[in-house]
């Protein structure tokens, strides 16, 4: 069998808007008062608190890295206002991560961004670039020591989320068809639409804009992450698949060219016909957030992504399923893995795995859909890791190089 090669990350990934809790100066905090049927992040899991706790359950786990974000809406609360205790408390997390062994993963940009940026444009205003790059500038210094930086999460989902943000400028009814990232089919509701190419090209000119940032101020290695649709074509809709592999993700992955690495997020499969995406029909494996259960899923992604970035680098870093039965989740994490490492076999350079999500937590909009390896009471925010952190620190220790 393939063993993962010595100094492989084992670890778990969050995002800061999903658990800190209050992010109050936040575009999509202002957003979530406005969706019908969408519920308040509110405090979250409270991590802003309580990132202590949530990292030395996964540190005494046997895991050894842990991925979570400075949030832009905290460090910069206004245009050009730096706050200096924020950046002071996001370094005591990455101080925190180093004394309890964990191999920090730091996410510039995961979704959320100020209101102020939404309000004067966001990423298609005149000055998107140029404040990303500042903001960046602004974080460095504290980065001291961290090995891996990520300066935006799956750029190709935020390209969606920004044309339906347009759609909803240009006609307020367009909230009733909202769209969470995380929740494929919920009920009736129109088919997620497809990133818009052009937004997707001025995502990739912020990315470099910021991957020159932390090459001159830091020594981390830099990419960003792509969510990975692991499409497989019908019979005849191969020039299909192609097409569709450029919007969805290739766009992404070509402008990943020249980083040190690039992050796959893998959580199911996608087939594609003649005419298109084929939704998924309603079954009963299905996750809760509606997608096929699918842990071949990530090996489809690493081998796609291998092949379009020419053999880069790569961190998985997010795979996971929503579920309400723990026994499940292993299931499909031992199943991905093993698919992952027959990829690692047939040649992809994989560095690290980071299971989606350390805790249950807000999943944009929605509480109900569950993929974490921790239980969070939301009115005591007590922690109750759940079987399957156990079974993947145990597998980490296993499958060590």
């Amino acid at each position: 069998m393939t063993e993962f090669a010595p100094g492989f990350l084992w670890g778990a990934s969050t995002a800061p808007h999903q658990i800190e809790g209050n992010n109050l100066n936040s575009d999509f905090w202002a957003s979530e008062g406005r969706m019908p049927g969408m519920e308040r992040s509110g405090d979250a899991c409270d991590s802003y608190h309580r990132y202590r706790e949530d990292m030395t359950l996964l540190a005494d786990a046997g895991l050894d890295s842990y991925r979570f974000g400075v949030e832009w809406a905290r460090i910069e609360p206004v245009p050009g206002m730096i706050s200096r205790a924020e950046l002071a408390h996001y370094r005591r997390m990455i101080e925190t991560a180093f004394e309890l062994g964990l191999t920090p993963v730091v996410t510039l940009h995961h979704f959320t961004s100020p209101l102020w940026f939404a309000q004067e444009g966001g990423w298609l205003g005149d000055r998107a670039v140029e404040r990303f790059r500042a903001y960046a500038e602004a974080v460095a210094p504290i980065l001291d020591g961290v090995e891996w930086v990520v300066t935006m999460n799956e750029p190709n989902m935020l390209a969606i989320m920004i044309g339906m943000a347009r759609a909803l400028q240009d006609d307020p009814h367009a909230a009733d068809a909202w769209l969470s990232p995380t929740v494929d089919n919920e009920g009736p509701r129109p088919k997620t639409p497809a990133p818009d190419v052009k937004i997707g090209e001025r995502l990739v000119e912020a990315h470099h804009a910021v991957r020159e940032v932390l090459r001159e101020r830091t020594g981390a290695k830099v990419g960003w992450t792509v969510a990975n649709r692991a499409f497989v074509a019908r019979p005849g809709a191969e020039e299909k698949k192609r097409e569709l592999e450029y919007i969805w993700e290739d766009l992404y992955l070509e402008g990943s060219r020249g980083d040190d690495f690039v992050g796959v997020q893998s959580y199911s499969s996608q087939w594609v016909g003649p005419d298109g995406v084929e939704p998924h029909p309603q079954h009963p494996d299905n996750t809760l957030v509606g997608t096929a259960y699918r842990p071949d899923a990530l090996s489809i992604a690493v081998r796609h992504t291998a092949e379009v970035t020419g053999g880069m680098p790569i961190l998985v870093t997010e795979n996971g399923i929503a579920t309400r039965d723990d026994t499940r989740r292993i299931a499909y994490t031992d199943e991905a893995l093993k698919h992952l490492r027959a990829a690692i076999a047939d040649g992809a350079d994989v560095r690290g795995y980071l299971h989606w999500s350390l805790l249950d937590n807000y999943e944009w909009g929605h509480w109900e859909p569950t993929f974490g390896l921790i239980e969070v009471d939301r009115e005591t925010f007590e922690r109750r890791p759940k079987p399957s952190l156990a079974w993947l620190g145990e597998t980490a220790r296993r499958l060590r190089g």
